[in-house]
């Protein structure tokens, strides 16, 4: 069954009107071919995200019956992730950076292909809860879910993280930065789907959340904190007050060149729906790295 989704995915991928480009910027995909990883939805590593990012943090569980699905024994559940890599033409473009009085901006190729993504993440969404549901399962979505918020109120987190859901399912682990690092890189976009399917579990290669990151692996790289101009990354890690304040100089900017091209996007933050600003990104940290476009950490065992 997983070969089946895989092939369902791709075909999508290509297909699918969303994952293109406006014809301004050529009009091409926006992401290369999909993975996909799997995790049981009994997995212990989903109890340990209500330490590790919050107690609201849902377990597929948790989300299976926010959705109204009858409950079910933990063991029955699957949980999908899947990775969107960038094509190569916007990990490529987005090297040519400008600069805007003090603000270093990214490429609008990349701040275009960012905004459209989240569409397409959605969409993919719905259309696999179709997928299982026409093959006699169910399958629900956190993105998609009333009982996925953002939340902001003191610290920020999600009540269904995309990052730690593709770790689960064994798809990369964390970096410096806080992306996750898969086999297709850093440079990604994640999505999710909890379903009944019986689909068979793809293990983490290890427990370890920063064994793909050179920095944590072998005290080398910090090239993401060398390109970060927001100051928002040190040895110590992550700062998101710091990336987010840099985020929204950023954005302002951008905005003002390219806003008419870009969808509307809203957001459930502290449970209440909002219309934001276009989101546009930043990425200078994903950019130009070693973990870009690969798990530099294969490369060295290699």
């Amino acid at each position: 069954m997983n070969a089946g989704l895989l092939g369902y995915l791709k075909n999508q991928f290509e297909i699918n009107p969303l994952n293109r480009l406006p014809e301004e910027y050529g009009g091409g995909w926006i992401f290369s071919d999909p993975l996909i990883g799997v995790a049981r939805g009994d997995d212990h590593i989903f109890q340990k995200f209500k330490e590790v990012v919050d107690q609201e943090h849902m377990t597929p569980l948790e989300l299976w019956v926010a959705e109204g699905k009858n409950e079910v024994a933990p063991s029955e559940l699957r949980v999908v992730s899947i990775v969107f890599p960038y094509v190569d033409e916007i990990r490529k473009g987005s090297k040519n950076w400008t600069k805007k009085g003090r603000t270093l901006l990214p490429a609008e190729i990349y701040c275009v292909g960012r905004n459209y993504a989240n569409e397409f993440k959605q969409d993919m969404c719905r259309k696999l809860i179709e997928y299982f549901k026409e093959k006699g399962y169910q399958a629900v979505a956190g993105m998609l879910s009333e009982a996925y918020s953002l939340r902001t109120i003191n610290k920020f987190y999600s009540t269904w993280s995309e990052r730690h859901t593709a770790f689960a399912t064994g798809l990369g682990t964390f970096s410096l930065h806080e992306g996750l690092i898969t086999e297709a890189g850093c440079n990604v976009r994640l999505a999710s789907v909890v379903t009944n399917a019986p689909l068979e579990v793809t293990p983490r290669k290890s427990d370890d959340p920063y064994a793909n990151c050179l920095y944590y692996a072998k005290g080398t790289c910090r090239k993401c904190e060398e390109n970060c101009p927001g100051n928002a990354i040190t040895a110590e890690g992550h700062d998101k007050n710091q990336c987010y304040y840099y985020g929204r100089i950023v954005a302002r900017k951008i905005l003002f060149k390219i806003r008419p091209i870009l969808k509307p996007h809203w957001r459930r933050i502290d449970y209440v729906v909002k219309e934001q600003e276009p989101p546009v990104g930043c990425g200078f940290c994903q950019f130009n790295v070693p973990c870009m476009n690969k798990n530099p950490m294969a490369e060295l065992k290699k």
